[in-house]
């Protein structure tokens, strides 16, 4: 089953009617390989769909991240943004608190750590994010002068 699928699937299983803005929201959101907000999204979607409004697209995320094909990422700087999940391996975030740039990343080393932490100390691993917040080398080049 493919992202969309599973979408359908969990909005079905709610008892909530199949909307053609649903569906094309979520096409414009999967066609985008970015860190979206709601507004960001909402942008997206009025170039092409001028009769959608916010709270649909807000609905709509909701309902995508409820489902498990999208997921809520906090870069620090207030703004929610939105991220594909579905089909997508795990990363972990490096994020630049002067200019907000981030880098995805991914470390079997790091995973492997991780998942012994969980075990030393007897927990059960539900799910995990590690963000780690810094400056990008171009900033941090502007803090130190160079």
């Amino acid at each position: 089953m493919d992202a969309k699928g599973k979408f359908g699937q969990y909005v079905a299983g709610k008892g909530l009617r199949h909307t053609v803005q649903r569906e094309q929201i979520v096409d414009i959101f999967l066609a985008t390989e970015k860190h979206l907000t709601i507004q960001e999204l909402y942008d997206l979607v009025r170039k092409k769909y001028k009769s959608i409004g916010y709270a649909t697209v807000s609905r709509a995320v909701k309902l995508m991240t409820e489902s498990g094909i999208c997921r809520r990422v906090d870069f620090g700087d207030g703004s929610q943004r939105f991220e594909h999940k579905f089909g997508h391996e795990h990363h972990d975030h490096l994020i630049c608190v002067r200019c907000g740039k981030f880098v995805e990343i991914y470390s079997k080393r790091l995973e492997k750590l991780q998942e012994q932490l969980v075990t030393k100390h007897g927990y059960v691993q539900l799910y995990h994010k590690m963000d780690i917040f810094g400056l990008c080398p171009k900033c941090s080049k502007k803090v130190r002068g160079r």
